[in-house]
């Protein structure tokens, strides 16, 4: 789980500005077949994220830029899970993918939800370490505590 939270650091100061391959329509029809088959009401941004809120929070709500902790579960649209933090970590949001630091402001300490991220707002063409280039990552998410 610090690998991850390593790996969202440095793509969040690396930024994932790939231009060889885009996959926004191969993740748009990925992530609609994801959330037909698994019976899901998601919300979209206009940066392609799709996020769902089943609790909301009642506690401080976090900025693009807070430190955070946060429980999650990581895994492919075919349910391969990538990474797992059941207890908890704490990082700053202006540190990992933009689609954890535009989609956690959603929730309220307290909240609980999932995160659909295409791969513009992930890792991009590139990868890492156990996600290849390309991949719509998904997150079972529970914002324990606003840090700050």
């Amino acid at each position: 789980m610090k690998i991850l939270l390593t790996m969202f650091v440095l793509v969040g100061l690396l930024s994932c500005n790939d231009s060889e391959i885009d996959f926004t329509a191969q993740n748009e029809q990925e992530i609609q077949a994801f959330i037909k088959a698994n019976n899901i009401t998601a919300q979209k941004t206009e940066t392609g994220l799709y996020y769902v809120i089943d609790e909301p929070g009642e506690g401080k709500q976090p900025n693009s830029s807070s430190n955070v902790t946060v429980a999650y579960k990581g895994y492919f649209t075919d349910g391969r899970v990538f990474d797992e933090s059941k207890e908890g970590i704490s990082f700053g949001l202006d540190g990992v993918i933009p689609g954890w630091t535009q989609g956690i402001p959603f929730f309220k300490e307290g909240g609980k939800g999932m995160l659909i991220i295409p791969s513009s707002l992930a890792y991009g063409n590139r990868g890492r370490s156990g996600i290849p280039g390309g991949a719509v990552l998904v997150f079972d998410i529970n914002l324990i505590k606003v840090n700050e």
